[in-house]
């Protein structure tokens, strides 16, 4: 037995509770934020103890967090070896810091467990529901826009106007055009993705089924016929893990037992595993910590295996200097004049409509509060993943998305206000089906480039720039101003317009 596994209370708790959790206090209860905070603090401690004792000794940490998220992401620009360190760290202490609480009440820290010996018990314990597609693949590569579909020349102007206008990155533009050169790429040929949350509404598996590619759909039982829907639309080949008559998978419950289905249902076949998933408050550390734990098992028994996640635009990023140039330039030319924004910044004692990038700042924070440090933090577990994989010579897709008018944001109605009112800055935010058929095309690219060896990761002068690489953020990261110092104004010009779209 590892030596901190500790029983937990009544069998019907037992129950409720088995498979990733946050640690059980001593009054039974599973708080969140205390482990938030100590994975935070320990995945920086080393490259700067004195913001870790901040992060420890904060008892506001839900206002807190978003100085915090931003200064970890400054020390992570320091070099690349500092993005590497925090990266692992952080990884360690979320392992350390987790547990798995087994069938009898036992719970051990996720870094204890013996995944090998995990998986090797749980073969066999899902079945398979294959659905084929009734549709013919698409072979061409058509990006739904403004109610047209975009293809080859017309899609070709439309990313240059989005590169002109600061949309997305040439980088982007590129690699989309490249899978328009090659539209034998869609059906991802020798791969099968393996994608978890596949449900979500950012996920990719409408447009990979569209073209023709071979998915392991994972996700919660009560969205399994959604799944199928969406495959007997499609020219794919979707499975789906099923067990004791039901379809679909708690990653967070029967962790092993989803990694050992995804092998046996690979065969031959390349995975490329995605995480979609989301879920409110904890359960979305869960999840990732859930993926986390397949993801370095596929990698270890799989070294071909691709990671592919997709990051939210509303996060901090270290940015190549081009950007900060072009944002910086903006406000100079208008950013910092007009009497209303004057007028305003001087109110609000410079809060509002402040500019970018600050004193040679190389990370553009774009991170909203109403987000919360729960998903703040899951992203980050992941993009943690994204850069030790990478340093380890691994092949991982990892896109910048743009705002986009999801379910999860018109939930919320500040957001989705200032959403709707974010052209006013030079920032677009796309409808769902727009970015959804974008994002899918950049994975396929990162899949499917040869340029590299299969499953080999490209050279970079710095880890972060995975994330800079084909970003489509909408034109934050471009803004002539910090994109929270202009949220409420936004939000206030965009109200209007947010009452009459429907949720």
């Amino acid at each position: 037995m590892p030596r901190t596994a500790t029983p937990t209370s009544a069998d019907t708790t037992v129950r409720e509770e088995v498979g990733i959790q946050f640690p059980a206090g001593s009054d039974g209860t599973r708080p969140t934020t205390p482990t938030v905070k100590a994975i935070v603090a320990e995945a920086v401690r080393s490259s700067d103890p004195t913001l870790a004792s901040r992060v420890e000794a904060d008892t506001s940490w839900r206002q807190g967090y978003v100085g915090a998220m931003r200064e970890l992401t400054v020390r992570t620009a320091a070099d690349d070896d500092a993005a590497t360190t925090i990266a692992r760290d952080g990884l360690a202490a979320a392992r350390a810091h987790l547990v798995h609480v087994a069938n009898d009440g036992t719970q051990t820290p996720l870094a204890d467990l013996d995944v090998d010996a995990a998986v090797d018990a749980a073969r066999g314990t899902f079945g398979t529901h294959t659905v084929d597609g009734t549709a013919e693949p698409r072979q061409e590569l058509a990006i739904p826009y403004q109610g047209r579909m975009l293809s080859g020349h017309d899609l070709e102007r439309q990313l240059a106007a989005w590169v002109h206008k600061g949309i997305v990155e040439q980088s982007c533009a590129d690699a989309v055009m490249r899978v328009v050169a090659h539209p034998e790429w869609l059906s991802l040929p020798g791969h099968v993705v393996a994608d978890i949350g596949a449900g979500a509404e950012m996920g990719p598996l409408e447009m990979l089924s569209s073209w023709g590619a071979r998915i392991l759909a994972i996700d919660i039982p009560r969205v399994s016929e959604r799944l199928e829907k969406m495959a007997r639309d499609g020219a794919g080949h979707v499975s789906l893990p099923t067990k004791d008559g039901e379809t679909g998978a708690d990653i967070t419950r029967d962790t092993a037992a989803v990694a050992a289905w995804i092998d046996e249902q690979a065969g031959d076949d390349t995975v490329v595993l995605g995480m979609h998933a989301y879920a409110d408050s904890g359960m979305h550390i869960r999840l990732t910590l859930a993926a986390d734990l397949i993801a370095t098992w596929l990698q270890e028994r799989r070294p071909t295996t691709v990671l592919a996640y997709l990051a939210t635009p509303t996060d901090a990023f270290v940015v190549p200097q081009e950007i900060i140039d072009a944002a910086r330039s903006r406000w100079s030319r208008h950013g910092s004049k007009g009497f209303a924004k004057r007028a305003l910044r001087t109110a609000s004692r410079g809060q509002l409509f402040t500019e970018p990038y600050p004193k040679g700042s190389r990370v553009a924070d774009c991170i909203i509060a109403q987000q919360g440090p729960n998903y703040a933090v899951a992203k980050r577990l992941q993009r943690w993943r994204a850069v030790a994989s990478e340093a380890d010579g691994r092949r991982v897709s990892f896109n910048v998305a743009p705002a986009t008018f999801t379910r999860s944001v018109t939930k919320n109605t500040a957001l989705k206000a200032a959403y709707a009112g974010a052209h006013h800055f030079g920032v677009e935010v796309f409808a769902a089906e727009t970015s959804r058929a974008l994002m899918a095309a950049l994975l396929v690219h990162d899949v499917m480039r040869d340029d590299l060896a299969p499953g080999a990761a490209p050279q970079r002068a710095h880890a972060e720039e995975l994330f800079s690489d084909g970003a489509a953020h909408g034109g934050l990261w471009r803004t002539a101003w910090a994109p929270r110092s202009a949220l409420g104004v936004a939000a206030a010009l965009g109200a209007p317009k947010a009452l009459r779209r429907k949720a």
